[in-house]
């Protein structure tokens, strides 16, 4: 990999006046004229990203069902009509404008620090990769939530958390074989996990009495579940645009498989809960992570139980790929950046970010004791900040770099961008003041962390105690580029 010096890129960075710096061009990979990347690996097509952006977000509807015992039947299914139009299609059209417009593995972290600057990027690169592996580690946790059934000595104790290590190594070694056998891996094991449902939704239509769809209790609910659980099911859109180094033509690539996998996941948790909730009486009390598997054998017998246990092991592994692939190159490509040190960019053989793997994969062993509830909560305020920070840059960009190329752009001006925001960024400081003492509290010492270690980093380098480098293959971050008509492609929601 080509690199140059950190230290003589800024210093010729800050000797240019601002209307003289270099416009982004990224003219490999924003052409698609070739299929495979620099390292001889070959890119992302179009099918396989979708699925993982699928399995980025959800992986299927396991793990929805905390809404109903939050909330019951109809605040679960209006919440994920509601929250996918407040935040999921907003957060995926920022993703496809800004993923085009910095087409890298950096991905928001780059899209941070060129607006706000390299401080405040690498603390968006904190949060978000801490949120990340705080993620990763409820997928073990959700496995075997869905198997102790069967299995009852993987509820808890040595042989539970022997489980969780051997599925951690496991899916961390296939993680190191390459990004695009985990995009084909994805687009199986997204087929097989969406399929039972499928089959079970049509089993349950005779069943189906609509009354049942309109129980709610409003004295009963439990907004801070109810909200995280909705919040945790439908975000990380903008965790695929630390792959778009490695996707094939991004710009045309991204934007389309983002308002495919919308459709995909959007759907995949309708289905079974419009379904499922007036298939069987609504017992609240039972409707926790891993009851779909119960109303399975209700509705079919143990045959169907045993298919959608079969698909929520398999969509698990689906769901820590992914996240491992997203964690993983985001260190590297903030590595490419500057940020991190050189070595966090070195590849394997395979093409894939060896360092950030398992840096990534000692962060989901370290985490995985915590409950399902825990891990939802910390995750969800890490993540929260991380979008502010996102939300922040994006308007920022618009406002500084009107004319800077965007092969996707949102069709709306910046007034209109900013009125699209708010309702999520209103959506961020509830679920944040929802979150629990500890988790606020273990939060927020993360934070200081970050505000710490980039400091920090900054010395290191000046001592050169550890090497850091910008990729020779990255163009220097935007002052103004005009995007031509031909630029531009349409997204539909």
């Amino acid at each position: 990999m080509k690199l140059r010096n950190t230290a003589i890129t800024r210093a010729n960075s800050a000797s240019l006046p601002m209307g003289d710096h270099v416009a982004v061009k990224y003219n490999s990979v924003n052409e698609g004229e070739e299929r495979k990347g620099g390292h001889g690996i070959p890119k992302v097509s179009m099918v396989p990203l979708i699925f993982l952006i699928f399995y980025e977000v959800s992986g299927g509807p396991f793990g929805i069902e905390d809404s109903v015992k939050a909330a019951g039947p109809l605040l679960a299914i209006a919440g994920f009509l509601l929250f996918a139009l407040i935040w999921s299609i907003p957060e995926a059209l920022i993703t496809a404008e800004m993923g085009t417009m910095f087409p890298e593995n950096g991905g928001y972290v780059v899209w941070v620090s060129s607006a706000l600057g390299p401080f405040w990027g690498f603390q968006q690169g904190w949060a978000k990769w801490l949120s990340g592996v705080i993620d990763n580690a409820l997928y073990p946790v959700l496995f075997l939530d869905y198997v102790k059934s069967s299995v009852p000595a993987l509820g808890g104790g040595l042989p539970r958390t022997l489980a969780v290590l051997i599925l951690t190594v496991a899916l961390t070694y296939m993680n190191y074989r390459g990004l695009t056998i985990v995009g084909w891996v994805a687009v199986f094991l997204g087929v097989f996990s969406l399929l039972p449902f499928l089959v079970m939704g049509l089993i349950a239509i005779p069943r189906v009495e609509p009354s049942r769809w309109f129980e709610m209790d409003l004295g009963s609910v439990n907004w801070g579940l109810y909200l995280n659980t909705l919040f945790w099911n439908l975000n990380y859109w903008d965790s695929i645009s630390t792959l778009a180094g490695e996707v094939e033509n991004p710009k045309r690539t991204l934007p389309r498989a983002l308002s495919y996998a919308l459709v995909l996941v959007v759907g995949g948790y309708l289905y079974p809960l419009i379904t499922c909730t007036a298939a069987v009486p609504v017992v609240r009390e039972h409707w926790s992570d891993g009851y779909f598997s119960d109303i399975a054998r209700i509705l079919g017998g143990i045959w169907l139980h045993s298919w959608i246990q079969g698909a929520a092991a398999l969509s698990n592994m689906g769901n820590f790929l992914t996240e491992m692939s997203s964690d993983s190159y985001q260190l590297l490509g903030m590595a490419e950046r500057g940020m991190l040190p050189e070595f966090f960019a070195k590849r394997s053989r395979y093409g894939t970010p060896l360092i950030g793997i398992l840096f990534s994969a000692f962060g989901v062993i370290l985490l995985s004791w915590m409950s399902f509830q825990e891990i939802i909560a910390a995750e969800n305020y890490l993540y929260c900040f991380g979008m502010i920070l996102e939300f922040i840059a994006f308007i920022k960009l618009r406002m500084t770099h009107p004319n800077a190329s965007r092969p996707y752009k949102i069709p709306l001006g910046t007034i209109s961008a900013v009125l699209m925001i708010i309702p999520p960024a209103l959506l961020i400081v509830v679920v944040m003041a929802l979150a629990s003492f500890k988790v606020m509290a273990v939060s927020i010492m993360a934070m200081i962390v970050g505000f710490v270690l980039q400091p920090c980093l900054v010395y290191v380098e000046k001592k050169r105690w550890l090497r850091f480098s910008i990729s020779a293959d990255l163009p220097d971050l935007p002052d103004s580029q005009e995007a031509t008509e031909d630029d531009t492609v349409p997204l539909v929601f």
